[in-house]
């Protein structure tokens, strides 16, 4: 059955518009494939990834015209081309200086609309269906967005001297309210963020800190799959947020951005609250804001600044007393694995891995791509330091979850089985 014909837009119960199952469907399946309306690279990625297919890639070639744009050859450049046309002028007027993410997307969604092409996008829902949620906006939120669309006009001005000649469905103000609250981070396979697009059919999701599918993605197409029974006519869940957070902090965040307070039964039980900030507070809150300072380090310097200032809280008396479950010396020990992995200190990346894997266990039960990746990270380290058995073991579990959260057509899932056929070939010479 076609993924489309697996799914249906209807009337969610206090929610608007949502989706539900057509069918009874197992963990696994793969649900929809979405092409993005729009799509940018992130600002911090700029030069390492292909503007087009999104892959990294060391040796690129950037854009003749506004040298910024760069591509892993004239194919990708070729594709790109449509969408990168009218914003290469804007991006060459603003040099040496380079718009947000926010600015930029909506400036890429600007000339689709004026262009007026038919987009597979917009197949459930389009551009204009999308919910902006103005009136429920904080003033101080509105006023960010007014002044994103006073910036986004001066962006522009290379290729539309006069905004108000533009068509009156073309609305800086309201394109990012729409922005806001229906655009999706675009993560590679290993769910590292890559850049941020609009998917508008997949915006008829409707959100639970327990849902019944995940998102993952190949390059920039988005792919819907779920992760448990799901029965005919139930409605089709994602987490619009990072479930990490404490339930006080998730209903913030969703309120902020989403302007909703969710009722899911982990918010109404407050479960496993006492787990994440276990420890004492005065002693996670030191790791807590050093967590949120660290930026995405560029060169060696760097990471051996992040690992130092990791080890220094992390071997300190107030982090020494807090358990690993702690949401924050759990950040803490990813942050110091990162730093290694980097810094090519394999042993020391296996140490802090390990240590992961618990809290994981415990916060991303059954199926869920953030514990596969961590679980196929933790393997790939045990396999360099020779610890096969091991390794395999670790790399099994990672496959038995991302064959659902991924499927077995996925470019992670194929290194995964690759790696795991390698390491039962070396086990059986020994």
């Amino acid at each position: 059955m076609e993924a489309a014909a697996l799914l249906e837009r209807f009337r969610s119960p206090g929610k608007g518009s949502g989706l539900r199952a057509r069918r009874r469907l197992r963990p696994g399946e793969l649900l929809y494939r979405a092409e993005p309306f729009a799509y940018v690279v992130s600002k911090e990625l700029l030069g390492g990834v292909c503007e087009h297919c999104l892959r990294r890639n060391e040796h690129l070639h950037r854009c003749s015209q506004c040298k910024v744009a760069k591509y892993c050859g004239k194919s990708c450049q070729k594709e790109a081309w449509l969408d990168h046309k009218q914003e290469c002028k804007c991006l060459k007027s603003i040099k040496p200086n380079f718009p947000p993410d926010s600015i930029r997307l909506a400036g890429r969604i600007v000339f689709k609309l004026l262009r007026q092409s038919v987009c597979i996008s917009e197949r459930l829902y389009s551009f204009s269906d999308l919910q902006s949620n103005t009136e429920q906006l904080s003033e101080e939120m509105k006023d960010g967005l007014r002044h994103l669309a006073h910036t986004l006009q001066l962006y522009l001005k290379a290729e539309i001297q006069d905004a108000s000649h533009l068509p009156a469905a073309i609305d800086f103000f309201q394109i990012f309210t729409k922005v806001t609250c229906n655009c999706f981070t675009i993560s590679n396979g290993e769910m590292q963020d890559v850049g941020v697009g609009l998917y508008p059919s997949m915006s008829l999701l409707n959100h639970s800190c327990d849902p019944n599918c995940v998102i993952v993605f190949e390059g920039y197409q988005l792919l819907l799959r779920s992760v448990r029974e799901i029965q005919i006519g139930e409605e089709l869940t994602i987490s619009y947020i990072e479930s990490l957070m404490p339930t006080s902090e998730r209903q913030k965040q969703l309120m902020r951005q989403y302007c909703f307070e969710c009722d899911c039964h982990l918010c109404q039980d407050h479960e496993k609250d006492a787990e994440k900030l276990a420890g004492e507070e005065s002693a996670w809150k030191e790791v807590k804001d050093a967590v949120n300072e660290v930026r995405y380090p560029k060169s060696k310097e760097e990471w051996e600044q992040v690992l130092a200032r990791c080890q220094s809280l992390l071997s300190g008396d107030k982090s020494c007393h807090l358990p690993d479950t702690n949401i924050y010396k759990l950040k803490m020990l990813d942050c110091a694995m990162d730093a290694c992995i980097n810094l090519e200190a394999w042993e020391q990346a296996l140490c802090y891995g390990n240590r992961t894997l618990g809290p994981y266990r415990l916060y991303y039960p059954g199926f869920h791509p953030l514990r596969a990746v961590q679980l196929m990270r933790v393997g790939k380290l045990q396999y360099s330091q020779d610890m096969f058995p091991q390794a395999l073991e670790t790399l099994k579990q990672a496959y038995n979850i991302m064959k659902v959260t991924h499927g077995t057509d996925h470019r992670l899932m194929q290194t995964l089985m690759d790696l795991k056929e390698q390491c039962e070939a070396i086990m059986k010479i020994q």
